[in-house]
This record gives C-alpha cells, sequence and structure tokens, in this order.
C-alpha cells in the first residue's frame, strides 16, 4: 500500500501518517514513512527525540551524495535525470518504533518548475518507492498544493487529504481531486480531523461524497499534549488510535 497523505498546513496530516505507520508496523509490516514536508516534524510523531530529529541531515541537503547520484557539480551543468537510488531507503533511513523514517527535504526555489539535481533526486526516491511491492509506504506532504505541480507523488496508490470541518478545508479536498487526476492518481479520499460534535461530523459527511469518506478523528487534547511535549501521539491517546484503526481497517479492506 503506497499513501500521500495531504492537506493545509496544521490539520494533523503528520498525526495521522505516524499512527498509520506506527500500526502496520505493531503488524510486522515493513513500513516506510516518507517526510516530504520541508518543516520536517514526522520524527518526533514516530517517538525520536528533538535531538535525533535535530542530528538528521535530509536528503536533499546531501551535497555530496546529490553530486555523485545526478553527476551534477560546479563544473558541470548536466546530470542524470535518471540517477539510481534504490539503495537509499535502506542505506539513509532511521528506524523508530518498526518503522524506517526517510527525510526527504526540500529544495529552495522559487517557482514549481524546478528541474535541478536535488529535485531529480527527490523525486527519483519517491518514485521508487512505488516499486516496494510489499512494503507499506506512507508520505508525509508538505501542506499545501504545490507539490501536486511538481508531481512529487504520482505513482501513489491514493492520497488522503485530512481536512477540518469547514467549507475552506472541503475546498482543498476538490483541489487535490482535481490534480491528482492529472497525475494519474484516481483515488482521492477524506479524513475529517479535530471534528468537536456531530454538526461537525454532519457538516464534512454533507460535503464530502460517501466513497472518499475514510472516517474522522475528534478534537482531541492528548494529542495536543503529545505535541507540547514533543511526544507521538501513539503513545499518549488510546481514543485517536482507535479511531485511526477503523481508518486503517477500510485501507486494509481495500489492499486486499
Amino acid at each position: 500500500m503506497k499513501v500521500a497523505i495531504t492537506g493545509k498546513g496544521g490539520v494533523g496530516k503528520t498525526t495521522l501518517s505516524s499512527t498509520l505507520a506506527r500500526l502496520y508496523a505493531d503488524e510486522g509490516r515493513t513500513v516506510l514513512a516518507a517526510d516530504v514536508d520541508p518543516d520536517a516534524n514526522l520524527g518526533l510523531a514516530l517517538g525520536l527525540s528533538q535531538e535525533e530529529v535535530d542530528a538528521i541531515v535530509p536528503i536533499s541537503k546531501m551535497r555530496t551524495l546529490v553530486e555523485e547520484r545526478t553527476g551534477a557539480n560546479a563544473a558541470n551543468k548536466f546530470f542524470k535525470l535518471n540517477p539510481y537510488v534504490a539503495d537509499i531507503p535502506e542505506t539513509f533511513s532511521k528506524d523508530i518504533n518498526g518503522v524506517k523514517l526517510l527525510v526527504m527535504g526540500t529544495v529552495d526555489v522559487g517557482g514549481s518548475g524546478c528541474v535541478c539535481p536535488e529535485h531529480v533526486m527527490l523525486k527519483a526516491i519517491l518514485s521508487n518507492l512505488t516499486y516496494r511491492k510489499n512494503d507499506v509506504v506512507i508520505m508525509d506532504m508538505e501542506a499545501g498544493l504545490e507539490h501536486l505541480g511538481r508531481g512529487t507523488a504520482a505513482n501513489m496508490d491514493q492520497f488522503i487529504v485530512v481536512i477540518e470541518p469547514g467549507a475552506r478545508s472541503v475546498q482543498t479536498y476538490h483541489n487535490v481531486k482535481r490534480l491528482a487526476s492529472d497525475l494519474g492518481v484516481k483515488q482521492v479520499r477524506v479524513v475529517a480531523n479535530k471534528v468537536r460534535d456531530q454538526q461537525d461530523e454532519d457538516f464534512v459527511r454533507s460535503a464530502i461524497p460517501a466513497e472518499d469518506f475514510l472516517g474522522v478523528i475528534h478534537y482531541n487534547p492528548q494529542i495536543i499534549d503529545a505535541d507540547r511535549q514533543g511526544k507521538s501521539p501513539y503513545d499518549f491517546s488510546p481514543a485517536a488510535i482507535e479511531e485511526i484503526r477503523k481508518i486503517k481497517a477500510i485501507l486494509d479492506r481495500d489492499e486486499r
């Protein structure tokens, strides 16, 4: 199963990504979680300490590696568009609670049309992840829609859009669905987070087609406490885990 989890900033993408990853890891599945958000904090949500997270160098910042694989350097403007990257996940991932974490980083450029060695490298790695046939691959995407314009998550089985109960968040789902279709990703699903009451849930269910709706995660102070302490929500909130376990059950059914 290969899913990219996206949405507006602050909606809870990383909470869902990390909890799904740990649930699958607890089952003995091989799980690779890719942090594609420039504000990388998936490591904390998986259970790393702040010091461990700070020590991780994102792939996009590994200059020597990028030059070695693409052939690009100060004296050479030409570079490979299909660098060898099959060994990257095993070599550069960090194991935490049964999950292999790969921090991708981002490319600091203006505009969305970057064709530079770092971008080519990241796109090649993410594309390669989709060929890990028996593994679970979960991508915690950057906030917003820019990554869809770059085609970073093409070839994924599906996108999961995390939304809040509100019209602007629902609009993000529609935008993602439209752009995902352009990438050839046919399935775009929704998880509603920070749902306070039945009125919130009814609003979301009325706005999202039933076939695209995966479930809800209710507003939960324990998740906020985990974030404040820099801890994994998986270790703080049994209620949230059970709600996400139900979402996972639907994904499992689809995988079969």
